[in-house]
């Protein structure tokens, strides 16, 4: 969670691994967008002497769909490749590193920007350094200075930044896997013990972020900024992706693996939680691969949802309508695969047409709200979750509900929802730095020296 290891092979290769997509009209800067790609989950802060890195092995990318298709119109490319400046030290630095071009940083790692449209490419800068990871207080004194070095201007209003960032999903996953548990609530649990607070999963985890700002006219379709809700190019269908070459060769005088062939896709992400709960084990590596304008195959999964079966069967006597609603769940495949039309949420509407797709629609119509609300939509903030994905949505509580059955009204006036479903949470928030008020807005990652072992647990 939020897509932290969902599928049996991407498990495997975390450096290839999607964990969160954000989107979101930028609350510093409202002409723009600020798009967020994260991957590399569950880091330990202190994994040395080799720590993480983006792979310069994969390319990762941010896609843009604005035709109503399903298919990237738009994609951001990022290239990374390291280098090694002492070979003869197993040190990742010799010394304090001040700034992101000292000496002393033994790995730096550099990154090209390509932007693709209509199958041009268009390289946006060459060579940026990203920051190295956060050490400890001796190697990196002063990290929030070095991550703030690597934010890159890349054109007027434009930005990016690729680095460790803290991660800024929270969920309690050590709970939800045990047999679908949710602190808050196990008193009514097919197991039942008391009621506790939620524990947080991600505490003390770093995460590799790509992070792009750039004008709402680069990502529309018509290259203009909206200012009617209501108008249709006003939606914009945003995920992320991490494609590696399609063989791997040993190399015996080198040591190392060399990847040669066509890029296939290994890992990709929209919505939160999509390929997470949704989508059955025995697909999940199949979803990774496919892009999104091909996930018709998946809709039955999204109508006709596991976990919406599951919640009256380990909460016994909670859910009674929910257990009693039969009907495809129209609701869920309008906030998943196709946007929410217009007629449903008063004033309001990020449908992207009827091509089920899981993308994270974002309506860049809608400002920035002056008084944001972690759940979103839901709560009235039409800024949030699902119209884009801020960093501090609580996305866990938005889905639980959702699946539960608090949206299927908006589609369905006759169905009323149990008097639980208001309620449902998994109980927990943000337990690691804070969020920032401007780019790149995740917090500055748990420093190696600073972390102690077991701290996830406490």
């Amino acid at each position: 969670m939020s897509s932290h290891r969902e599928a049996p092979e991407i498990s495997k290769d975390p450096v290839a691994d999607n964990t969160d997509v954000y989107a979101f009209v930028s609350p510093d800067q409202p002409d723009t967008v600020t798009l967020i790609a994260n991957f590399i989950p569950f880091q330990n802060p202190y994994g040395g002497p080799n720590f993480y890195e983006f792979g310069d092995d994969v390319l990762y990318q941010i896609h843009i769909s604005n035709s109503g298709t399903g298919r990237a119109d738009i994609s951001y490319q990022f290239r990374f490749h390291a280098k090694i400046r002492n070979d003869k030290t197993f040190l990742y630095n010799t010394g304090p590193i001040s700034s992101i071009t000292d000496a002393t940083w033994n790995r730096p790692q550099y990154y090209t920007v390509t932007r693709v449209e209509d199958g041009l490419s268009r390289v946006l800068a060459r060579n940026l350094l990203a920051p190295p990871v956060n050490v400890g207080v001796r190697s990196t004194p002063n990290y929030a200075k070095l991550a703030g070095e690597a934010i890159h201007t890349i054109g007027k209003h434009r930005k990016v930044f690729a680095g460790q960032r803290a991660d800024g999903f929270f969920a309690d996953l050590g709970s939800i896997f045990d047999l679908g548990t949710l602190r808050p609530f196990q008193m009514a649990h097919l197991i039942p013990s008391a009621a506790a607070m939620g524990v947080n999963g991600l505490q003390g985890s770093n995460v590799h972020t790509i992070a792009l700002q750039v004008p709402i006219t680069d990502l529309t379709r018509d290259g203009r900024k909206p200012t009617d809700v209501m108008d249709p190019k006003a939606v914009i269908g945003v995920y992320a992706s991490a494609s590696r070459q399609a063989s791997k060769i040993l190399d015996d005088v080198l040591g190392i693996a060399i990847w040669n062939g066509p890029h296939k896709q290994v890992s990709r992400l929209g919505n939160p939680l999509f390929n997470e709960v949704i989508v059955p084990m025995a697909e999940k590596d199949k979803w990774n691969s496919q892009a999104p304008h091909d996930d018709k195959r998946f809709a039955e999964y999204v109508t006709k949802p596991e976990l919406a079966g599951l919640l009256p069967v380990l909460y016994p006597g909670v859910f009674p309508h929910l257990a009693a609603y039969k009907k495809p769940r129209a609701d869920l495949a309008a906030i998943l695969l196709t946007g929410i039309p217009k007629g449903v949420v008063p004033g309001f509407q990020n449908s992207t047409g009827p091509v089920p797709a899981d993308l994270l629609r974002l309506n860049v119509a809608v400002p920035p709200s002056k008084s944001p609300n972690p759940l979103g939509l839901v709560a009235g903030d039409a800024a949030g979750f699902p119209n884009g994905r801020r960093v501090f949505d609580d996305v866990v509580t938005v889905e639980l509900r959702a699946v539960a059955g608090l949206t299927i009204p908006l589609v369905d006036p006759t169905f009323k929802p149990d008097a639980a479903t208001s309620a449902i949470k998994d109980g927990t928030s943000n337990t690691n730095s804070d969020y920032l008020t401007s780019f790149p807005y995740l917090g500055t990652p748990a420093g190696g020296y600073q972390s102690k072992p077991g701290t996830p647990a406490a």
